[in-house]
């Protein structure tokens, strides 16, 4: 346990205070996408900002604390990193643009601040007093890391059901209104309040966090039960959150065996929950074991990657319908029937063929679908703003 007093609480809230400051004044630029050499940059920054704060943490508490800290530093950084997963899908499902993603992100990080204060209090409360606790903490760790393994299918359906804009559950509570509106929130309409589908995508992140931080609290407890160190730790890894984002978002999905890494490194931390008072594990073989799995993890995924993705001319040899797309406009500017079924709706295709426009699948009509199904038309593109995709229902390519 260190001796953390007032004064080291106010040094590190300063400290945070400062960089959220900074992160505002980025955030509030508005409207443009940060370019990857400033997102590079803002991560390197937070990144040092962390181990910087690790070094105070070693000079004011001795070497085995900054030890510790360094672990629990790495610990939630890594686990940190499958967020980024969601966060991909979450804004390509929600059709938010790169340019307001940053405001998503920036005010769904700042808000897991607090929920995690909350979190960690709470389950150092229970650890003092209940020392079972630690059996369904560690539980948990199991539960996170067979979801590592083999549970991204049914992660990633849970995410589109909740982005879809038309049967997302956060419809039950507010209105959702199909577009975006600058960078607001919330916009009133017809006299009431509606949400645009940037405030899905931020409830979603909220609740992916909740998820997340069930796991990585019981991880960061398995290394520390310092209240500092596990709080400080845990806020540093989250605050470089938003522009490590932008930097590995169009890598992220290349780093095939992360999810492997985290699983096992889930595993470890759980044993390593379990085993004590039997087996002392110290800080320095926890935080090579952390950092071995997490490299091994990324340099696998480099040196073994998974088949490419099929590029636009692949995808032109193997549709064998390009002659029936039409240069067409569409018919309508909604779904026709789902304007008839009363049901507000938002993401919409049109045929290439006729021009029939119909719902996309994360609908729970799928007029699109329905109507290649009724007229055997095959090629369905997408009339939302800024993209441009074909999708060839037959031979199931993507045409661009």
């Amino acid at each position: 346990m260190t001796t953390a007093v007032t004064a080291d609480w106010l040094i590190f809230g300063t400290l945070v205070a400062v960089a959220l400051a900074l992160d505002i004044l980025v955030a509030r630029r508005g409207g443009r996408t940060p370019s990857p050499r400033s997102s590079a940059l803002w991560s390197a920054f937070w990144i040092g900002l962390g181990l910087l704060f690790g070094g105070y943490v070693a000079w004011r508490f001795g070497g085995d604390a900054g030890l510790t800290y360094l672990t629990a530093y790495l610990l939630e950084k890594s686990l940190s990193v499958d967020n980024l997963f969601l966060f991909v899908l979450i804004f390509a499902q929600t059709g938010i643009p790169p340019a307001l993603q940053h405001r998503a992100l920036f005010w769904g990080v700042l808000s897991a601040l607090v929920m995690r204060a909350v979190m960690i209090a709470a389950g150092i409360y229970l650890l003092e007093r209940f020392h079972w606790v630690i059996y369904p903490f560690a539980g948990l760790l199991v539960f996170a890391a067979w979801r590592m393994l083999f549970g991204k299918e049914q992660e990633t359906k849970v995410i589109e059901a909740s982005c879809a804009i038309c049967t997302s559950w956060v419809g039950r509570i507010i209105p959702i209104r199909p577009t975006t509106e600058g960078t607001a929130f919330l916009v009133r309409e017809g006299g009431r309040w509606v949400a645009t589908p940037l405030l899905v995508a931020l409830v979603v992140i909220e609740t992916t966090d909740l998820v997340f931080a069930l796991d990585s609290i019981p991880a960061v407890f398995a290394v520390t039960r310092d209240p500092f160190l596990v709080y400080t730790s845990n806020v540093f890894a989250l605050l470089g959150l938003r522009s490590l984002y932008f930097v590995l978002s169009g890598a992220i999905r290349d780093l095939r065996f992360l999810r492997t890494g985290l699983g096992i490194m889930l595993l470890f931390v759980a044993a390593k929950m379990l085993g004590e008072g039997y087996v002392e594990i110290s800080p320095g073989v926890s935080l090579a074991v952390i950092a071995l799995v997490f490299g091994v993890a990324i340099v696998a995924s480099r040196l073994f990657p998974g088949p490419p993705a099929p590029t636009k001319e692949d995808a032109m040899i193997a549709c064998t319908h390009l002659d029936q797309i039409q240069d067409l406009k569409p018919a309508t500017h909604v779904c026709n029937e789902c304007v008839q079924l009363g049901d507000s709706w938002v993401h919409l295709r049109m045929c290439l063929t006729c021009g029939h426009v119909g719902c996309c699948d994360s609908s729970k009509n799928k007029h699109a679908t329905a109507h290649f199904h009724g007229s055997g038309h095959p090629v369905m593109r997408s009339i939302e703003p800024g993209e441009h995709w074909k999708w060839c229902y037959v031979d199931q390519v993507m045409i661009e």
